[in-house]
């Protein structure tokens, strides 16, 4: 009986020796982060570019690598900066694989990643680098069954040819998302043509250029230089949109294609950040627009963009008009429902548009206003100088007396089927229009 319990108390011993053992050896095994140096060597030479990692941690349930602070800075010529900022990174392994001494990363979660891209004028790209070599037994990372992004943020922009920064065509901002079947090295190749990973994606804001779309839900898949929004749906300026986006950034210059229906936009919301075009037209906005091109080294937004649609306004107003003393007299012989206060008023304006060249065509306008109807057709420059040409014939719908016809009739308006008309142009610029009477084409 003494002998049984004395080698129980032996047994015990070895155990509790052995439990103390690994209790030390363990957080040995776990120092990931004595590693970090080799880490950051190795993503340097593959990338080419210099990597920071401000910590490395393993855990074991799950069997997890954790990545603290990771950046990824802008290579030589592009400004100082990230390309990439991650807060944590956290990769599920595997522990199966690591049997056969292989590294199957099951699930990825990217907290918080900042990403800036950047085109330079030759069309090179910040997160590429083609005098790197990667080394002949890189560590392929191959598909993962689940990637997870939360509150991420996207800025696109290119350089002006003096390599000082240009304009940000392109941002999303707190957007989270899942992904499945995501084949990493279909992403980062250049010259892979498959299809990288998709999934679905919730973002707070997205802006493309100058407007602004929030609560954002879409349909994204990504290829090594291909991007493709589907099925997005956003809140607009008061109103709702659906369309698509598409980005090809395989070429000398990235190239777009989207197309958008619109509906309740308020055109003073849409306008307010386009100086040149604030406060000149109100009113809710419906409508379709298709809009594709290159995307230039330039501070116009429009350059290389060709497009077009057809556009509603209804219920507003163009508070120019009441600025110039010619128009007033036209429409003055007016005196029906709103407009008899405010001949800038409208029901609604309906128009086709065409850009290309920088310019902006309307072939057929038709504005429905309080009395007034008009007809016409013009241009609007959109490269600067902001120039208006545009030609139109009004009618008064209103019934004039004998009296006003005649004096009507003397200031250079006809009578066609008991109705006033009064051709007119519309020349100047978007800043100063300048109305006059003259002989719609």
């Amino acid at each position: 009986m003494a002998f049984r319990s004395r080698m129980i108390l032996v047994v015990l011993g070895i155990a509790a020796t052995l439990l103390i053992a690994v209790i030390l050896v363990i957080p040995a095994l776990l120092n990931l982060d004595r590693y970090r140096p080799k880490v950051i060597s190795y993503l340097q030479e593959r990338t080419g570019k210099e990597v920071e990692i401000g910590r490395l941690a393993l855990t074991l349930s799950p069997l997890t690598i954790r990545v603290d602070d990771f950046g990824m800075r802008n290579p030589a010529p592009f400004p100082p900066g990230d390309l990439v900022r991650v807060a944590r990174i956290e990769a599920a392994i595997d522990p199966r694989a690591l049997l056969h001494r292989q590294v199957v990363i099951k699930s990825l979660v990217l907290d918080k990643p900042i990403i800036h891209l950047i085109s330079d004028p030759d069309s090179a790209w910040n997160f590429e680098n083609p005098q790197t070599k990667v080394p002949e037994k890189a560590f392929a990372v191959g598909v993962i069954a689940k990637v997870k992004i939360k509150n991420a943020q996207l800025v696109a922009s290119n350089l002006l040819p003096s390599y000082a920064l240009g304009t940000i065509f392109f941002e999303a901002h707190d957007a989270s998302g899942e992904f499945e079947q995501v084949n990493v090295d279909a992403i980062i190749n250049p010259s892979s043509t498959s299809l990288g990973g998709q999934g679905s994606v919730k973002a707070d804001r997205l802006s493309f250029g100058a407007v602004d779309a929030s609560n954002l839900t879409f349909k994204l898949q990504l290829w090594a230089r291909q991007v493709f929004l589907a099925d997005v749906r956003a809140e607009v300026c008061g109103g709702q949109g659906a369309g698509t986006l598409f980005f090809d950034l395989s070429r000398k210059r990235p190239i777009f294609s989207a197309h958008a229906g619109f509906s309740g936009v308020s055109l003073d919301e849409l306008l307010e950040p386009f100086q040149n075009g604030r406060g000149k037209i109100t009113g809710k906005m419906e409508g379709e627009l298709t809009l594709a091109g290159e995307v230039q080294h330039t501070q116009r937004p429009l350059a290389g963009i060709h497009g077009n649609g057809h556009v509603t306004v209804r219920n507003g107003e163009v508070p120019s008009l009441r600025l110039n003393e010619n128009l007033m007299k036209l429409v003055r012989f007016n005196n029906q429902g709103p407009a008899k206060e405010n001949p800038s008023s409208f029901n609604f304006i309906s128009s086709d548009l065409e850009l290309a060249n920088l310019r902006i065509v309307s072939k057929v306008i038709d504005v429905d206003g309080y009395g007034v109807d008009i007809d016409g057709s013009g241009s609007i420059n959109v490269d600067g100088s902001n120039e208006l040409n545009y030609q139109a014939k009004a009618k008064i719908t209103t019934k004039q007396g004998f009296f006003n016809n005649t004096f009507a009739r003397l200031s250079g308006a006809t009578l066609e089927e008991g109705q006033l008309s009064f051709p007119f142009r519309v020349g100047g610029t978007i800043e100063s229009p300048v109305f006059s009477r003259g002989r719609a084409d």
